[in-house]
């Protein structure tokens, strides 16, 4: 039987805003139904004395909802938390205290941080130190089956929250925050985590609590900073969610990964954390040690000039880019699932794509780290054409064209979609008109573009945009303004004008085995050998 979601509020800083934020809640409750919690982080109180708290206080008002609060952070608001552990302030408005854990009737645990970080002792009453994070962070870890917390409160940002996500504006995560609430995040694993202070509202994309392809799945993170109550700019300060207690859930249903997650922001957090150190950037990689063996039939690599590897003045190629954090692409990474891996050059390599819409559906990726064909080297858009070149004459050997997209938004390296259509299914004008239609219906404007003209014209470094290339050269663009649908380029080819496999729009369906995606490429290295330029003479 599937539990019932507990539906809860979030607050920023209140800052003695208390009739603002409750007829707010009134409105919200009147308009949605009621809801089961609220739960303010950052300042609840104004730094000077309100007599609109006293209405609150001595029961002349109350809040509409059983409303829990974090504690002070200066010592102006010190004196409204006589009890460290808790308590409560007035009709439905409950203190939780300077540190702890509280889990409702539901299963539904809350971790709270109250305060500001401090590194000196003796720690402020309006302040956390290294050793109120170290005994949180033993109380609730010490277990076996620990697997993380539902919420996590607490007034200050997390240092680093911005690493690998979407851009928190003028909040700069590397230079405001508390590393420790970075450290006690990590540790912690929240699936919500709430924060205020920095009067802005920042809702990061989630991410992920374990390294893909080490460790076993776990639930993803999602962080939300909310703005002050009342705010002139009118930043959201208030948000609603539903959540089913971690205790409750199925675990498959619980480790399920959003579209959108991105790679853990404090992944080296732990030491450097809780001392506040910046994290380092991974290693370069240089490019000799991107080469794998594959197959005892593949020969020598050669470089894309055609010089024998062993040249004893070979080419030194310029490095690439390097990764802000873990990627899935960069073939030096080792989250790169390499049994998919087909056919590697001298800056790209093939792959299987997973989930793919066909057998023999991969992807031209670059070896080191390039978020977009607008981003290459000129040596790597060369390699580039010589493998679409190349792919294209090898599907066309099997009675198929082949369509190359690419959707530069929300994507971290370089992934360029090759997806053979068999010519018996459907003529390249008909692909164009269903891509051109699709786009229609969805308010996408889906510009074409002259077929030899390079993105690089079109598109700068850093810019959203979605390309498709037909077989016969022709372009068609969309440049990325705000939202964009992430599976945009596979419905369109999955539907019945072109493959008729609608029910493959969505890679996760189409996912198999590791050792049925072994064998599928295994077969595509053995029928690609006879077109493959990488091989020696």
């Amino acid at each position: 039987m599937a539990q019932t979601p507990l539906r809860l509020l979030a607050c920023g800083d209140v800052e003695g805003k208390f009739d603002v934020l409750f007829n707010r809640v009134r409105a919200i409750q009147k308009k949605s139904g009621n809801f089961d919690l609220l739960l303010c982080v950052g300042n609840f109180f104004g730094s000077t004395t309100s007599a609109e708290w006293q209405e609150y206080k001595t029961g002349i008002k109350k809040a509409p909802i059983q409303t829990y609060v974090l504690g002070a952070n200066n010592q102006e608001t010190v004196k409204y938390f006589q009890d460290a552990d808790g308590c409560e302030l007035a009709e439905n408005i409950t203190y939780l205290g300077r540190k702890g854990v509280f889990t409702g009737s539901s299963g539904l645990q809350i971790v709270y941080l109250s305060g500001t970080e401090s590194l000196n002792e003796p720690v402020p009453g309006y302040s956390f130190s290294p050793k109120d994070v170290s005994s949180l962070r033993t109380m609730l870890c010490s277990t076996p089956q620990f697997k993380g917390v539902d919420i996590l409160l607490t007034s200050p940002w997390p240092k680093y929250v911005g690493n690998f996500g979407n851009s928190s504006g003028e909040v700069d995560s590397k230079k405001c925050g508390s590393a420790l609430v970075s450290s006690l995040a990590t540790s912690l694993k929240p699936r919500y985590h709430f924060a205020a202070l920095e009067k802005t509202y920042y809702e990061r994309l989630p991410y992920r609590n374990h390294i893909v392809l080490q460790e076993n799945a776990q639930h993803a993170t999602r962080f939300i900073a909310l703005a002050n109550v009342g705010n002139p700019e009118k930043k959201k300060y208030l948000y609603a969610f539903s959540i089913v207690p971690m205790k409750l859930m199925d675990a498959a249903e619980l480790v399920k990964q959003p579209p959108d997650v991105t790679e853990n922001p404090y992944r080296k957090s732990g030491k450097e954390g809780s001392t506040g150190k910046q994290f380092p950037a991974p290693e370069e990689e240089s490019a000799c040690q991107f080469f794998f063996d594959l197959s005892t039939k593949q020969g020598r690599k050669r470089s894309s000039t055609g010089r024998d590897s062993k040249s004893p003045h070979p080419k030194q190629p310029r490095k690439p880019p390097q990764p802000p954090g873990p990627c899935w692409f960069c073939l030096a990474s080792p989250d790169v699932e390499k049994h998919l891996v087909v056919n590697i050059g001298t800056h790209c390599y093939l792959a299987l794509a997973k989930g793919g819409l066909s057998d023999d559906h991969v992807l031209i990726l670059p070896i080191g780290h390039y978020q977009s064909v607008v981003e290459l080297s000129a040596e790597v858009v060369e390699e580039v054409e010589k493998y679409k070149t190349t792919l294209r004459k090898f599907f066309k050997s099997r009675g198929k064209r082949c369509i190359l997209f690419e959707r530069n938004y929300k994507s971290h390296h370089l992934q360029l979609q090759v997806i053979p259509v068999p010519l018996s299914r459907c003529a390249t004008d008909d692909i164009k008109d269903a891509f051109i239609t699709q786009a229609q219906e969805q308010q996408i404007e889906l510009l074409e573009i002259p077929e030899h003209s390079d993105i690089k014209q079109i598109a700068q470094p850093g810019a959203a945009y979605f390309y498709v290339e037909l077989d016969t050269g022709e372009k068609l663009f969309h440049r990325i303004k705000k939202n964009f649908p992430l599976q945009f380029g596979r419905e369109v080819l999955a539907s019945e004008a072109i493959l008729n496999i609608p029910d493959k729009s969505d890679w996760r369906q189409c996912q198999i085995s590791k050792e049925e995606e072994e064998t599928l490429a295994r077969r595509f290295r053995k029928d690609f050998e006879p077109f493959d330029f990488t091989l020696d003479d």
